[in-house]
């Protein structure tokens, strides 16, 4: 009764959003998606596709809800190891900041505030999804897939182009007014943990957001061969960097050590420390092709060019001098200064 009566009232206020609400049985979603598609002759994968969405019955429905729910189990499924690794003493060897650690209260803060932006700002936009993709023109519920090869290539463009969008966006909310009202809240942590990528301002969360999905849908206005499948992947590709870059660690494993344009946890971690520097997401050449990531490269050569037997002290003096200077970057930023926020300010002024 209480379901029929929100749809009348959305019917008679907002027919739009009523009329994709609305839901047919299995042989009519069948009839109206896949005419004349020979189910039978997909592979499993390709089939469960087509059955999720005549079982849902409705496309717009079955859009938002699958793009939500792998939002969210690739997010918490990808941030939760790092939380268990964090516990155990054994990976410390490859902490990045091992003398700090995050409490429960910190982690408990950040999942109610990750959660609270997932379910009022992203969960909205993500329903809306399915409209938008047809819009552009990106196949969704058809089938088959696009070809392996065809979405690789697809995927490669989509981290150029966020890369390169994340990047000058970020380097915007470093700008006074706009890192002290929203891009501050992500800085809370000095030493990032997994769960943090997307601890950030429902504004940050919009704005750079728009570098994931932007990416696949400037491409269909050049080709209409792009299926929402081959976004599902970029999507869970990108969530898996932006959380490793977050995690805190570096391991001899770590990508970073197979592809050296890599950014990693190694880069982005700098950059929570000294403020202003690595302001890239996936690969280092936009920060390397405009000097962004001068401080980093120089704290790297002293740390490298110290002896084995000081190596840890000189790395210890030299994080610590980052972070005083990261610290003063920070206020002056607070204060309306520019994302550098270091030049022409004597050391001694702000201490």
């Amino acid at each position: 009764m209480a379901t029929n009566v929100a749809y009348n009232l959305l019917e008679k206020y907002a027919p739009v959003l009523a009329e994709h609400l609305v839901t047919v049985n299995a042989t009519t979603a069948q009839n109206q998606l896949y005419p004349g598609v020979d189910l039978l002759g997909l592979n499993w994968l390709e089939r469960t596709w087509a059955s999720y969405y005549i079982w849902m019955g409705n496309p717009v429905l079955a859009t938002g809800l699958l793009s939500f729910v792998i939002h969210e189990i690739v997010y918490f499924g990808r941030a939760i190891p790092w939380l268990v690794i964090d516990r155990m003493p054994y990976f410390r060897q490859w902490k990045l900041q091992e003398n700090k650690t995050v409490t429960s209260a910190q982690i408990w803060k950040c999942t109610k505030v990750v959660l609270l932006t997932h379910f009022t700002c992203e969960f909205p936009l993500i329903y809306l999804f399915h409209p938008i993709c047809c819009y552009f023109g990106m196949a969704t519920y058809q089938v088959p897939f696009s070809p392996i090869g065809l979405m690789a290539a697809q995927i490669a463009c989509f981290f150029v182009f966020e890369d390169m969008f994340h990047y000058w966006a970020h380097r915007a909310l470093h700008w006074g007014p706009l890192y002290k009202n929203i891009h501050k809240l992500h800085h809370e942590f000095s030493a990032p943990i997994g769960l943090a990528a997307e601890y950030a301002h429902p504004l940050e969360v919009l704005i750079l957001a728009q570098g994931t999905i932007m990416g696949p849908f400037l491409y269909c206005l050049f080709r209409q061969d792009l299926h929402i499948s081959t976004v599902y992947i970029w999507i869970t590709l990108r969530l898996f960097q932006a959380v490793d870059a977050h995690s805190g660690y570096d391991f001899p494993w770590s990508l970073r050590h197979w592809l050296p344009f890599w950014a990693g946890a190694d880069h982005h971690d700098f950059h929570h420390q000294a403020f202003v520097n690595c302001y890239s997401t996936s690969f280092r050449w936009w920060d390397y092709m405009l000097g962004t990531d001068n401080k980093y490269h120089a704290y790297k050569a002293r740390v490298a060019a110290a002896s084995d037997k000081d190596r840890k002290a000189v790395q210890k003096k030299e994080i610590a001098e980052v972070e005083k200077e990261g610290l003063r970057a920070e206020r002056i930023a607070e204060m309306g200064g520019g994302q550098g926020g270091m030049e022409g300010v004597p050391r001694g002024k702000l201490e």
